[in-house]
């Protein structure tokens, strides 16, 4: 069943959200986006966010310091909604709250999603899930920090509005949302663009020793543990490797992973136009977008790599792109 906000929420009294793993803008937005609302609109409502730890640079986002990053076992809620997320496995944390919740709903665009909730509002053509948000919310009761949040997730999963999934009534959304007061360039630039020295050197590391396979139509690159603790980085230091190694000229696929314990590796997908990495990624037990996926794999680095060039070359094969 689709998501009618005010049908769910009827004669709730308690609430929990949720997101995905390493939360990223899309995911930090949706769920505070809509915590911010059900603040404003539902305020006899006890409303809980349940993440993992933030990056620095998204708690500008109004409220993020009541942030729950654990849980209590023994806590039923009326409603869990869960938001980004194309599986209740991908919660983490939070997941034994989704299970025992009353009630459940999911929000999410992840074209790999199985409808697992009890109320589901799955659109994968759509931006992103701080898009999905706003289109279920009352427009003119979002306030401005509402606003920031979901302006924030919009324009992190379009890639400042420069990715395929940006349709008309993704820039429509986000031009109703700076409407509100939101300063969308120091947004983009304080999340978005900004980088550390830090993630400016392991970009570089990731760049530098970056291989071109399967006649130059595929990228790949790696970073290991040790690399991890050379720079002093952690897993989200390496956001928009991927998305770099994709913008070299006539790639169509971009593969970049990092070593997260002995032979296994954290493996993030991106393409252009001619694969869908999002059925490589489920193959591999993953999931994710046509052009964005990820999963978790294990092997050597070689291993790895050869078996996702397989099923890549499949499909370039299959269209007739590679010669």
């Amino acid at each position: 069943m689709s998501i009618v906000l005010s049908e769910i929420l009827a004669e709730k009294q308690t609430v929990a959200l949720g997101g995905h793993i390493r939360p990223d803008g899309d995911c930090v937005g949706s769920v505070m986006g809509l915590y911010l609302y059900l603040q404003e609109e539902y305020p006899k409502l006890q409303v809980d966010v349940y993440l993992e730890n933030l990056a620095d640079r998204f708690l500008f986002v109004q409220d993020t310091n009541k942030i729950h990053s654990e849980i209590d076992d023994s806590k039923v809620y009326d409603l869990f909604i869960c938001m980004d997320c194309g599986d209740k496995e991908r919660l983490g944390f939070s997941a034994p709250l989704f299970e025992s919740a009353k009630m459940t709903a999911c929000i999410d665009h992840h074209v790999s999603n199985e409808a697992f909730a009890d109320y589901n509002e799955i659109i994968p053509d759509a931006s992103s899930t701080s898009e999905l948000v706003y289109r279920l919310i009352d427009k003119d009761k979002i306030s401005l920090h509402c606003a920031e949040a979901l302006y924030m997730g919009i324009a992190h999963d379009t890639g400042v509005f420069q990715y395929s999934c940006t349709a008309p009534e993704t820039m429509e959304a986000a031009a109703e949302l700076l409407r509100k007061g939101v300063n969308g360039s120091d947004i983009i630039d304080k999340t978005f663009y900004e980088k550390t020295y830090v993630q400016n050197q392991i970009l570089g590391k990731a760049l530098l020793e970056s291989m071109m396979v399967l006649d130059k139509k595929c990228i790949f690159s790696y970073v290991s543990k040790r690399d991890m603790e050379f720079f002093d980085a952690v897993p989200s230091d390496l956001e928009g490797i991927v998305s770099q190694l994709r913008y070299t000229t006539g790639i169509e696929v971009a593969i970049f992973m990092y070593e997260t314990g002995y032979q296994e590796y954290k493996v993030s997908l991106r393409s252009k136009d001619a694969v869908d990495v999002s059925k490589i990624a489920k193959y591999f037990g993953g999931g994710g977008h046509v052009k964005a996926a990820g999963c978790t794999m294990k092997g050597t680095v070689h291993d790895v790599v050869n078996n996702l060039m397989k099923e890549i070359d499949i499909q370039l094969k299959a269209i007739g792109t590679k010669e």
